[in-house]
Formats: C-alpha cells, sequence, structure tokens
C-alpha cells in the first residue's frame, strides 16, 4: 500500500493560552449632588461624550446666593467686633498704668479679643463653606468619557450629601479593560514560568491578544495590568485584566470577547490536523519506520501555527509522518508500506 509521508517541520512556537473575558471601563462614576434643591437645566444630550468639568446640571442658586451674602455680612461684622476689641486692649494697656481700670478688666478686654478673633474665623469658615455650596451647585463632569441617559429631568427636587440622587453615570472609554478568570492549573504553569525564568518577572507586562464575538482575526493588542491576590475557592481561578486601547470608541463596557495570553516558548514540531488520529482519550500520528511497517506513536498536542498543528511531545525530526492514505483501512500499526515522498505546506500568518 503507497502512503506519503514527510518528516515534520521543527519551529520554535509560541504559546497562545485562550480565555473567555468582557470588556470593562476603567473609570465609571455615578454623577451625583453634593447639594439639595431644584434641577433648573440640563447641559447634555444623553449618551454623549464629556470632558472632565463639562457642566451637567445647575441647581437653583438663589438659596445658596443668599446663604453667602448672610456669610459676607457675618463676617463683616466679626471683622468690626474684633477691631472693637483691639482697641479696647490697645486703650486699656495705657489706662492701667494710671490704675484707671484694673487688671482684671484689661485682663477681661484681652480675651475679649481672643474670642472676637475666633469668631471671626468661624464666619470666615462659614463664609467658605456657602461659597462652596454655591459652586456645587453647578453639577460638573468628575472624568472623561461616555455619559448615560439622565436620570431625573430638569424640574425635579434632588437630594444632596448622604443619600444624593443618582443624576447620570459616566464609563471612560479610551484605554479601556479587558477582565477575564484564569484557571488554577494555568496560573500555576505561569508562575513556575516565572519562577524558571522563563517570563518576565513582572507578570503584569505580559501580552495579549484580543478578538471579538463577530471577528476571525486577533487584531487588537494589550497587556495585562492587573492580577489579582488570590484564586476564588468557588471556581478555582483567579481574575486577570488587561488593558487595551481603544481610540475608535469600538469595545464597549460589557463586550465579550476572547482574549489569548502569552504564555511562554518551546520548541515543537508542525505536522498536518488531517494527519492527527484519535485513539480513545489519546490522541495519534502513524510513522512509517526504516523497514516500512507503520507504528502508532502517542503525541502531545498544541496550538494550530502557521495552519499546522504543533505537537509538543511524541515526535522526532527524522520521523516520517503519514500524511495521505489514512483513510485506508489497511493502514494500521504493523501494516506493511511503500513510503513516498510528501511535503508539509505551512500558511505564513
Amino acid at each position: 500500500m503507497p502512503v506519503g509521508v514527510s518528516a515534520p517541520i521543527a519551529k520554535r512556537v509560541t504559546q497562545w493560552d485562550e480565555f473567555s473575558g468582557r470588556v470593562e471601563a476603567i473609570s465609571s462614576v455615578e454623577v451625583r449632588p453634593r447639594v439639595s434643591g431644584f434641577i433648573e437645566q440640563q447641559h447634555f444630550k444623553d449618551g454623549q461624550w464629556v470632558n472632565a468639568g463639562d457642566k451637567l446640571f445647575t441647581i437653583d442658586k438663589r438659596p445658596y446666593e443668599i446663604a453667602v451674602e448672610q456669610a459676607v455680612a457675618e463676617v463683616a461684622r466679626n471683622k468690626a467686633l474684633v477691631e472693637l476689641a483691639d482697641l479696647q486692649v490697645t486703650r486699656g494697656a495705657s489706662l492701667i498704668a494710671s490704675r484707671t481700670i484694673t487688671e482684671q478688666e484689661h485682663d477681661t478686654r484681652k480675651s475679649n479679643l481672643a474670642v472676637a478673633r475666633a469668631q471671626l474665623k468661624a464666619a470666615e469658615a462659614a463664609q467658605r463653606n456657602a461659597q462652596l455650596n454655591l459652586e456645587w451647585t453647578e453639577v460638573t463632569a468628575p472624568i472623561a468619557g461616555r455619559l448615560s441617559d439622565r436620570k431625573v429631568d430638569p424640574g425635579n427636587l434632588i437630594q444632596g450629601g448622604t443619600n444624593a440622587t443618582l443624576l447620570a453615570t459616566i464609563k471612560s472609554v479610551d484605554p479601556i479593560h479587558f477582565a477575564f478568570d484564569v484557571s488554577e492549573a494555568d496560573h500555576l504553569r505561569y508562575r513556575r514560568l516565572f519562577l524558571a525564568g522563563s517570563m518576565p518577572e513582572s507578570n503584569t507586562a505580559l501580552p495579549v491578544r484580543i478578538r471579538l464575538a463577530d471577528e476571525t482575526e486577533w487584531t487588537r493588542t494589550g497587556k495585562i495590568d492587573f492580577v489579582d491576590n488570590a484564586l476564588s475557592p468557588r471556581s478555582g481561578t483567579i481574575r486577570t485584566r488587561a488593558l487595551v486601547e481603544n481610540k475608535n470608541g469600538l469595545l464597549t463596557p460589557g463586550t465579550f470577547g476572547r482574549v489569548q495570553l502569552w504564555g511562554g516558548e518551546y520548541d515543537a514540531f508542525l505536522i498536518p490536523d488531517a494527519a492527527v488520529v484519535s485513539d480513545q482519550s489519546r490522541k495519534i500520528v502513524f510513522v512509517v519506520g526504516p523497514d516500512g511497517v507503520v507504528q502508532a506513536r502517542p503525541i502531545e498536542l498544541g496550538l494550530l501555527v502557521d495552519g499546522l498543528r504543533a505537537v509538543r511531545k511524541g515526535l522526532g525530526a527524522a520521523d516520517q509522518v503519514v500524511l495521505d492514505g489514512l483513510a485506508n483501512p489497511m493502514v494500521r500499526p504493523g501494516a506493511k508500506v511503500v513510503p513516498q515522498k510528501a511535503e508539509i505546506v505551512a500558511k505564513a500568518q
């Protein structure tokens, strides 16, 4: 029986481990007011892009403007009291020498001056607080990103402070995170590679490739920027996150995708996927010995590389792998065949 055979192609292969994950915003902020009042104006369209500091809502300013005027008046009153108390102390210093006033009365005047100065500081602090509340009537975007729809319409009374009303949410867009879970077995393998020096010392420098659900090529790249400090006891996985550019804004928080994580390099032999045969739980290939007898060789498979299947273990450089004739039931271990030269063609990526 003639069969096509060829030696495998030796190549240094980069391993990419594949996981599922979702896109997450780096920053996500709930816009809430710091002061209470009626919403007078809305300064954005639902879903638009905003920059940090852009005005979003305006709350009725009048109560807070009145509070500022009251605080300014209170500061002026306390300044006058300080001036009067200071003048009384200055006069008392000359009168005490002539015993016109007692030392006790002079001490009282100095105490009154200290109290007046303290009251002035309290009034100035109240003025700054009133001014700050007035500034907070302009609700601005704390970060740059894309807005959600408004949660409250103008004309409604909103609550500020601890239980503040939710007005909208903002999520950052570029760059963006891709979060996924790595199995315990893969995590241990990565850690051993780190300890052996086969990977960078920092596991947050590893490159990744990302593909969305409607994409066939791994065109998006990024780098790991976070690995959690503990594995989940329930799932046996560890949370991992990659930082990815998103200049065109296509990646939206919540989008599902697949990620390939750089898992090191190894020497492998490449053969066509069609040459691999399943034998119950094992993967085998047929090789032809020097005597022309077919042998079954258990192998350990790797990823697809250049359109060919990488074999991590089980093959040697001189092995003649059966490529053609596998469909013939006569091509089985122990069968005598006539090997004919075939060629393994790789498709460069």
